[in-house]
């Protein structure tokens, strides 16, 4: 039995944890954002109360707390260009890139998604002997270009302009063609709710061949993109071997990701190469 403090009143009538709970869903869609203030009043209950029920709904994948209050997911309708994406969580995107470092070792085949966090592996991979990269990312190939050590494979495809970046058919065709040691993988939106997910159709093929490719697959995804959602689904988190993401994950986020058994890493606040 609910305690009498976990019971809300709304219209003259007791409401249990689920209960409430499910209307405070049905509010975050109709008004996206709430603050715990809103909430207190709408719920007639205490902080505490709503607090315990925003980390419950969070573990759970279905709305995110933010400063003050809390949200409901919201769906990434476009990606940002590869320009804008570069020059942003650049520290998170290096202590990101330190922890899958400690995956790599000499002689490997390594596929990198992608984006700029996987851009940042490249130096650890540059450090190791007889790597091979296999990528769709442009920028990845460019910062390849003078380690002559390294072997590159580049997946070809339709170019997508605004991400540098290979995607469509021909680019999973090949990457159906060869065997991984180890895919990294970027997305632009993920939770554990929906998974990994993203706006792009054209997308989802090459990312999807990638990991079937691949011995080991691992998601590396900052923080801020938890809790958003492209159209199109890739995969659920579930299906990765291992998530690295960074310190600002929200704790309660985290709690509800390693309940599922999937193994997370956070690379610590201030992190750098």
């Amino acid at each position: 039995m609910p305690s009498n403090e976990e019971i809300a009143i709304v219209g003259g009538t007791p409401m249990i944890p689920e209960q409430r709970r499910e209307l405070m869903l049905r509010q975050l869609r109709k008004h996206q954002v709430l603050s715990v203030h809103q909430l207190v009043e709408m719920f007639d209950c205490s902080h505490m109360t709503i607090r315990r029920d925003v980390a419950l709904l969070e573990q759970e994948g279905r709305a995110y707390s933010v400063t003050g209050g809390v949200r409901i997911a919201s769906q990434v309708h476009s990606e940002p260009s590869h320009q804008s994406k570069a020059v942003i969580e650049l520290p998170q995107k290096q202590g990101m890139a330190r922890l899958a470092a400690g995956l790599l070792h000499a002689d490997m085949t390594v596929y990198l998604d992608a984006g700029t966090s996987t851009l940042e592996i490249v130096p650890h991979i540059v450090a190791l002997s007889g790597m091979t990269v296999v990528t769709n990312d442009f920028g990845i190939v460019h910062a390849l270009a003078d380690a002559g050590h390294v072997d590159v494979i580049h997946t070809g495809g339709l170019m997508d302009h605004a991400n540098r970046s290979c995607i469509g058919g021909l680019a999973a065709a090949t990457l159906r063609q060869l065997a991984t040691d180890i895919a990294f993988m970027s997305t632009s939106s993920w939770d554990l709710q929906r998974g990994t997910t993203t706006p792009s159709a054209l997308k989802v093929e090459v990312k999807q061949a990638a990991m079937q490719s691949a011995s080991q697959t691992v998601l590396i995804a900052t923080a801020s993109k938890y809790g958003t959602f492209g159209m199109y689904k890739i995969c659920a988190l579930e299906q990765f071997d291992l998530i690295i993401s960074d310190a600002a994950l929200a704790e309660a986020a985290a709690d509800g990701i390693r309940k599922q058994r999937i193994e997370l890493l956070l690379a610590p606040a201030g992190s750098a190469r």
